[in-house]
């Protein structure tokens, strides 16, 4: 278990509230169409900040640590990158203009950080009682990477029919369109929801759904909370910038699915194996990254050659 203290805690929680506060109040004050320049540069910025607390990491932690963290933060942007097909079809289905997308992932990323250091905390308690609990995680990993091997994205989501969607249908008032970025607006006297905080219900649901996948998969990796939950949030953080940059062509990485299918039974198997097989970290960093380029350059070639064959 983690030996850092309290006031550390709280202070890359400050620091990370204040990045926040800047980006929304700052940077996105405004509602505007993000540009792929932009996106490009805050994904550059939140990578960069990733790396510098993975080196802070090593002169304060060590090796170990640094390399848990590194493997970890790859785990968790990867498999994020594979939540961006999921928030392209929810915006479609909705019909959200590009200029408030950023508003609902937003708060998105607010509610999953709550959410996933609520379950981080949970994982951390339960396997440090009961052991058992990662052949749990592994044997759910290992199923989950097999079920996705030889699932479609399509379908998978069906925002129309989210179940907590339609009963706060049932239950607040819903202003027929959108009403610019507000997720709440006054009408009448009347306090009423607008299809925006709709839209983000189905994010943060759809959210809770791939932690199921992520929080175990880095578990594997190390017991460590504060490593667990501070990879968790930079990958994140960086979320955003990224859908953004890659929104236009996101529909190019159709076997990052089968890759990363392939990652989460690796790691599911790590774990099952672990009290008679231990897998060194640099081993298990130097599978991941290699399975993940290897489904994005299979990705980008099969484009490129169906893009020869059509023309």
């Amino acid at each position: 278990m983690s030996d850092v203290n309290a006031w550390v805690w709280i202070g890359f929680n400050v620091v990370v509230l204040l990045f926040l506060a800047v980006d929304l109040l700052v940077f996105h004050k405004e509602a505007h169409k993000v540009s792929v320049k932009e996106a490009g540069a805050w994904t550059v910025v939140w990578i960069v900040l990733a790396l510098v607390f993975n080196v802070v990491l090593y002169f304060w932690r060590g090796q170990e640590a640094a390399l848990q963290y590194l493997t970890g933060y790859l785990i968790e942007k990867s498999l994020s990158v594979d939540n961006l097909f999921v928030f392209a079809m929810i915006f479609s289905y909705f019909g959200v203009p590009q200029e408030y997308q950023h508003r609902v992932l937003f708060w998105g990323i607010v509610g999953a950080l709550i959410m996933r250091g609520t379950m981080i905390a949970v994982g951390a308690t339960l396997i440090s009682h009961f052991h058992w609990v990662l052949y749990i995680f592994g044997a759910f990993l290992v199923y989950t990477g097999y079920k996705m091997l030889g699932k479609k994205k399509e379908g998978e989501i069906e925002p129309g029919k989210n179940p907590l969607v339609r009963y706060f249908r049932k239950v607040f008032p819903v202003t027929e369109g959108f009403e610019g970025q507000y997720l709440f607006v006054r009408r009448g006297g009347h306090l009423m929801a607008t299809p925006l905080f709709l839209v983000l219900l189905v994010v943060e649901t759809t959210d809770l759904v791939f932690a199921l996948d992520s929080i175990p998969a880095i578990f594997a990796i190390t017991q460590d909370p504060f490593i667990v939950y501070t990879s968790n949030v930079f990958a994140i953080l960086g979320l955003r910038a990224l859908y953004f940059l890659l929104a236009n062509v996101i529909d190019t990485f159709k076997y990052l699915s089968y890759g990363l299918a392939v990652v989460l039974m690796f790691i599911g198997v790590k774990m099952l194996v672990a009290d008679f097989f231990h897998v060194p970290v640099g081993l298990s960093l130097g599978v991941v990254l290699v399975v993940i380029a290897i489904s994005i350059v299979a990705s980008i070639v099969s484009g490129r050659r169906e893009a020869i064959r059509s023309s």
